[in-house]
């Protein structure tokens, strides 16, 4: 039987179920946020160390600027009502992806969250927040060029967002779509995929330990016979 330490998900279809239920995408970023919360208690009650939630990429910055303003305040608005609780929980909150573009007000609220939770070990949760592979690799390479060192794996991965943290075992992806979407290329090379049509405010915990009982049976060879 596999272990499981290290689960990723894209959580896709909020806006989409927003605009089914109450024509307002905003509604369903909301809802969202509950699902997140659900999986990350139910991820702590089955002991998965590691949770990467694909959270805003590089690309979103595309969307209405409402949107982008109502989904950063809803993180804003989370972390300063639930920190406490997020402390109390055990829950370590970790950013990954370029925090430069973000507003200072948001990158307050972030640095803060992450000094309050660095001790916790129960979980960690990272959120990739303005992330992008293509980001993250082209500041490996300015990295080891800048410390005039070698071109390897080993070097490589010294500069990922996510250093000192295993690759994920499961990325699920919700919404329908079959696509990675810049998310984690080179950390996901040996990762099991799972897609599902849920769109993500409807993904439950029934959903997800369905897909943690399969993962569990699947024989990964990683090369071996």
């Amino acid at each position: 039987m596999n272990s499981l330490k290290h689960v990723a998900i894209i959580m896709d279809g909020n806006g989409r179920w927003g605009l089914r239920k109450s024509n307002s995408r905003n509604r369903g970023h909301q809802e969202g946020l509950k699902t997140i919360e659900k999986i990350i208690y139910y991820s702590i009650d089955k002991k998965i160390p590691y949770l990467t939630l694909f959270t805003f990429s590089s690309e979103n910055w595309r969307r209405p600027d409402k949107e982008i303003k109502f989904l950063f305040g809803l993180l804003e608005s989370y972390f300063k009502k639930r920190i406490k609780e997020v402390v109390n929980k055990g829950i370590k909150i970790k950013i990954i992806g370029n925090k430069s573009k973000l507003s200072k007000k948001l990158k307050g609220v972030i640095n803060d969250t992450e000094k309050k939770t660095k001790n916790n070990k129960k979980i960690t949760v990272q959120l990739a927040l303005n992330y992008g592979f293509k980001d993250e690799m082209i500041n490996c390479f300015k990295a080891i060029y800048k410390n005039r060192e070698k071109i390897n794996k080993t070097n490589i991965e010294k500069y990922l967002y996510t250093k000192n943290i295993p690759d994920p075992d499961i990325l699920i992806r919700t919404g329908g779509k079959k696509r990675l979407s810049n998310f984690l290329l080179w950390q996901l090379a040996y990762t099991e995929i799972f897609f599902l049509r849920k769109l993500w405010p409807d993904f439950n915990n029934n959903d997800y330990q369905k897909i943690i009982n399969t993962y569990k049976k699947i024989k990964r060879n990683f090369g071996k016979i």
